[in-house]
């Protein structure tokens, strides 16, 4: 039998201590510390050893006080509610700094004050990456998920508490929080918010009354478009429903039956396919003054949030759209245009005439393939943005006003008003820096190993166009490889696959028959599968070039990135597959980059090239938020297989920051494992002779390559197509 492992002696843990907490330089007292540690067994001091030093990462003082209260906490608190209590206490360093950080560690009774909810509640940060990416698989706008005080939605984006704790045990809580985040999205995509808050209930004597009516008939009727839409979530759902009701009989000694009277006839009005939130509000005066229904799942409303982000964003979209549109609708007369450059007389005077505005159309695809622009009776396929864009809109007008679909014209609208990110971007250095329009994203800090919440502020820039003729030059320099290439990828498209044991083919399948006949003779039923037949490959890709511009990249590295990428888009423009190029580089944690070189949707024309030219070296290399970033564009992309290629010259680093140590390194492997968890296929590919150190921990030993030659890295990616799509 195994024996015990002996707790830490007063001698040893005063030892550890002092080194610690370097008491010769810090001037922290750690007697008490040993005093209160020495009495527990080696499992509870190392966990609360383990947890300091986490701590020490972030403040010396926090790590400090932690040892302090936490003893006191054993007994009441689960060791997981302890590690979140101590993750909150870093993020509000991270966010608001040492003094408000202290209270949260000093305050630690405030997190006894529910023990259920620390004992089988589910804290936020174990289920927003899970939910997240179950978010990201649904229909309708882009939703993201941020932590509040209640359980709601302003129609962009849904707020959970940092613990949710209904229910007794924690798997059930975690449906519950999933449930949640089912009925705010069913909220957003079935039309409950395409209401007048502030004009809809003013008639009723009390206001509150009837807007939890309203709530709760809505509710029932988007019960009914779960059950159709997410059958398998709405038996969770009715399951964890029952757990509810069975508490509340228990400890209430009540007897909870189903909806009857008046409801129950408002749930069969509401539960028909056509039912819509005006059905909702012509019922409302029927259930006034009735005990209101509320389900474990419901959700609060909130329709001052709603009304605020719903009006800034309609007029908002409305005007991106015409924006949009007229983008589109000068690429696709561009030929035209181009023709009349010929005849400069011709061109002035067509120039004198007034003309309309272009009037785009949208029509539905037959036998529901989704949608389709129309433009000078020619179909277009609306682009993912412009997808994007008509579908929020849907869902908050319930169509598309005709209005909105005439381009907007020159001058018509400011842009800052429809291009916010892009506002002072240059400026950000100068006095205190504003995140006001940038994207907020976190980052994994292995010491902690926990993240770093809403840590990166990251910017889309436009990359500004370099020289004309480089293209050109390119292609001179390397016409014979180009045309290999060509040939190459020219194969993959065209590729063949044998299927074997088919029911019908264009051959006999000679193995199959052969076990059939054995079979026969055995008594057995001979199989029908006896053919085989050549199949073309279903290609369904989406790629997403990364690529490095930081300082270090300066001289023939820079040089050979754009080469390559000339190359690159020459041959897979023949292969016909989605691709985006993204150019990444920043400087600290507050200024990260991505700059716009090439979207899904922008052709490969004279302004892609141009852009491709432009690509110059710029500061640093901070992988991780650059990698969630285009992960989260690289998502929105419809394809069977999607891939994300990083062409760098080196390891993480940022500037005067622990970037550069161990920390970069985890933080990008975390980026790429979030990224693998939604279904992306990551690889590297780098000029870095000592890639090897490092890549294979980020990427694995198969998923990346070191080439010293440009001309390698466009047979790299044909390597790379091929292994994935055969």
């Amino acid at each position: 039998m195994k024996a015990s492992v002996q707790p830490y002696s007063q001698e040893i843990l005063l030892e550890r201590l002092e080194e610690l907490y370097e008491v010769e330089f810090t001037w922290l007292k750690v007697d008490p510390l040993v005093a209160v540690l020495v009495n527990l067994d080696r499992n509870t001091q190392d966990f609360i050893l383990g947890w300091a030093m986490r701590l020490l990462t972030t403040n010396v003082y926090i790590s400090h006080e932690f040892i302090i209260r936490v003893v006191d906490a054993l007994d009441r608190l689960e060791r997981r509610v302890i590690e979140a209590w101590a993750v909150h206490a870093a993020d509000t360093f991270d966010q608001q700094g040492l003094r408000p950080a202290l209270l949260v560690i000093q305050q630690v009774d405030a997190f006894l004050e529910h023990a259920h909810a620390h004992a089988e509640g589910i804290t936020f940060a174990e289920v927003e990456s899970i939910l997240s990416t179950f978010v990201c698989g649904l229909s309708g706008r882009r939703l993201k998920l941020a932590q509040g005080d209640t359980v709601y939605t302003d129609s962009e984006t849904l707020y959970l508490p940092n613990i949710t704790a209904k229910l007794v045990k924690s798997k059930d809580n975690f449906l519950l929080c999933k449930a949640q985040v089912a009925f705010m999205w069913a909220q957003t995509r079935f039309g409950s918010f395409r209401v007048d808050f502030t004009t809809a209930f003013t008639d009723y004597p009390d206001k509150e009354q009837a807007l939890a009516a309203f709530h709760a008939l809505d509710t029932l009727r988007l019960e009914a478009y779960m059950e159709r839409e997410l059958p398998g979530l709405w038996r969770d759902m009715q399951r964890i429903e029952q757990l509810r009701l069975d508490e509340v009989r228990e400890e209430e000694g009540v007897c909870n039956t189903p909806l009857q009277g008046i409801w129950a006839t408002c749930r069969g009005v509401l539960h028909t396919p056509s039912a819509t939130v005006d059905d909702v509000l012509a019922l409302v005066p029927q259930v006034l003054g009735l005990p209101i229904p509320q389900p474990v799942y419901q959700t609060q409303l909130n329709p001052e949030a709603v009304t605020a982000c719903r009006l800034a964003r309609m007029e908002r979209e409305k005007i991106l759209l015409r924006v949009k549109l007229s983008e589109l609708a000068k690429e696709m007369r561009g030929e035209e245009e181009g023709e009349k450059e010929d005849n400069k007389e011709k061109k002035e005077e067509e120039e004198k005439k007034e003309v309309a505005p272009p009037e785009f159309e949208l029509r539905e695809v037959p036998e529901g393939q989704g949608m389709e622009l129309v433009l000078d009776d020619k179909p277009i396929a609306p682009p993912e943005e412009v997808k994007q864009l008509i579908t929020s809109i849907m869902l908050d007008w319930g169509d598309v006003p005709p209005e909105m679909l005439v381009a907007a014209g020159p001058g018509e609208y400011d842009p800052s008003l429809y291009q916010k990110e892009e506002k002072d971007i240059e400026d950000v250095w100068k006095g205190i820096y504003h995140e006001d329009g940038a994207f907020l994203y976190r980052e994994w800090d292995f010491a902690r190993q926990h993240y770093r919440k809403n840590w990166c502020v990251l910017r889309e820039l436009e990359i500004s166009p370099g020289d004309p003729v480089f293209v050109e030059k390119v292609l001179d320099k390397y016409q014979g490889m180009i045309k290999h290439l060509r040939r190459t990828f020219e194969a993959m498209r065209d590729e063949n696959r044998l299927l074997k044991r088919q029911s019908q083919g264009d051959d006999v399948d000679i193995d199959a028959l052969v076990e059939a006949l054995a079979d026969s003779r055995d008594g057995r039923e001979m199989s029908d599968k006896l053919f085989q037949h050549m199949h073309r490959a279903d290609r369904s890709m989406a790629v997403m070039f990364m690529v490095d511009m930081s300082g270090s990249t300066k001289g023939w590295i820079n040089e050979a990135e754009r080469e390559a990428l000339v190359m690159l888009c020459e041959v897979l423009e023949k292969l016909g597959d989605q691709y985006a190029i993204y150019g990444f580089s920043g400087i600290g944690r507050k200024r990260c980059e991505i700059y716009r070189i090439k979207r899904f949707d922008d052709p490969y024309n004279a302004a892609t090239k141009a852009r491709i030219a432009g690509i110059i070296p710029k500061d640093y290399t901070r992988l991780g938020v650059a990698i969630r970033h285009l992960t989260e564009k690289l998502n929105a992309v419809e394809a069977k297989t999607r891939l994300l290629i990083t062409l760098s010259d080196g390891k993480p680093e940022d500037y005067f920051d622990i970037y550069n140590t161990q920390y970069g390194i985890e933080d990008t492997r975390q980026a790429l494992f979030e990224a693998r968890r939604t279904g992306i296929h990551p690889f590297c590919i780098t000029i870095d002779q000592r890639g090897k150190d490092y890549l294979p921990h980020m990427y694995g030993h198969a998923n990346w390559v070191e080439i010293d030659d440009v001309k390698k890295l466009p047979l790299k990616v044909a390597d790379i197509y091929r292994r994935l799509t055969t």
